[in-house]
C-alpha cells in the first residue's frame, strides 16, 4: 500500500503558522519524522488562506523547496488551483510526482490534468462531479469513467490515475462507509489498471476514539483493494496495520517490507 504522509497540510493550525512564518525548522523536522516512519510520498498543502494568488503560489514554492531541502521522498502537490500547482512544478526536482486533485469538472480536469500529463505525473481524481459528492456507488463510478474519458484525450492512461472513492463521516451517514468500499471494488473492476487512494481520517469525524475507527476502516479498505492511503505515518499502530494488510493481500511480495519494518522495530506488536 502506498503511504502518503498527510501531516504537512495548512488546514492544521501549527503547519499554517509555520508556513506564514517561513519556519523551516518546524517543517523539516516534521518531514524527517514522516520519512523515518515510512511515508512513501509526502503530501504538501500550503493552504488557501492567503490574500492573493501570487501569495498562494509563493507559499507553495517555499513549502516544496523546504521539504525537498531535507528529503528525497517524492511529493504529492495538493491544491485545487492550477496556478499553485504550476508554481510547485516550476521548482520540483524529483522524478516521481502525484498531483492532488481533480474532479469530473471538465475545465479544471483539462487544465490540471494537462499539467500532470506534461510533467509525467500521476493524478488523484475524486469520484465526484460539479454537483457534489454522490451518495451511491453507481454515480461515483460514472464520474470516474467520465474523468478517464477526458484524461485519455490528453494522453493519460488508467495506470497514471489514483481514483479517490470518497470518504464521508459515518457519524452523519453510516451507510457511506460501505458505499466507499463498494466504490473501490467497482473502480478496480470497471477501469482496469487504475489505482485507488483515499484520505482516511474523514471517516471518523465527529466520533470519539477516532484512531480506532480509522484503523479498522483501513483494514476493510485494504481487503476491498485499496492501493494507497493519505494518513498520519506517525501513528505506529496505523502503519503496522498497513504493513500487515499488504502481507495478507499479497501486495508485499515475500513479506519483505513487513520483515524489514519488524527488524527496524517499527511495528506495533
Amino acid at each position: 500500500m502506498l503511504i502518503i504522509g498527510e501531516n504537512i497540510n495548512a488546514t492544521r493550525k501549527e503547519v499554517a503558522q509555520a508556513i506564514t512564518n517561513r519556519d523551516c525548522g518546524f517543517i523539516t523536522e516534521l518531514v524527517s519524522r514522516m520519512e523515518t516512519a515510512g511515508a512513501d510520498y509526502i503530501d504538501v498543502n500550503a493552504g488557501s488562506n492567503h490574500p492573493t494568488s501570487k501569495q498562494k503560489q509563493e507559499a507553495m514554492r517555499w513549502l516544496v523547496g523546504t521539504v525537498q531541502s531535507v528529503s528525497c521522498r517524492p511529493l504529492v502537490i495538493d491544491s485545487d488551483e492550477a496556478g499553485v500547482i504550476e508554481a510547485a512544478l516550476d521548482i520540483y526536482s524529483g522524478e516521481n510526482l502525484i498531483i492532488n486533485s481533480v474532479t469530473a469538472e471538465e475545465s479544471r480536469l483539462c487544465t490540471i490534468g494537462g499539467l500532470a500529463s506534461g510533467k509525467n505525473a500521476q493524478l488523484i481524481a475524486l469520484a465526484m462531479g460539479a454537483t457534489g459528492i454522490p451518495d451511491n456507488t453507481r454515480e461515483r463510478v460514472e464520474n470516474c469513467n467520465k474523468i478517464m474519458q477526458t484524461l485519455y484525450k490528453i494522453g493519460m492512461q488508467p495506470e497514471d490515475v489514483y481514483f479517490d472513492p470518497l470518504v464521508m463521516p459515518v457519524s452523519v451517514d453510516q451507510a457511506q462507509a460501505l458505499v466507499t468500499l463498494d466504490t473501490i471494488r467497482a473502480i478496480k473492476k470497471e477501469i482496469p489498471g487504475a489505482k485507488t487512494v483515499m484520505g482516511l481520517s474523514n471517516i471518523s469525524f465527529g466520533l470519539p476514539g477516532r484512531k480506532l475507527i480509522n484503523r479498522t476502516f483501513l483494514a476493510m479498505a485494504a481487503a476491498a483493494g485499496l492501493d494507497g492511503a493519505i494518513l498520519d505515518p506517525l501513528d505506529t499502530r496505523m502503519m503496522s496495520l498497513a504493513r500487515a494488510a499488504d502481507v495478507l493481500t499479497g501486495k508485499d511480495k515475500w513479506c519483505r517490507r513487513y520483515a524489514r519494518s519488524y527488524r527496524q522495530g517499527k511495528l506495533d506488536k
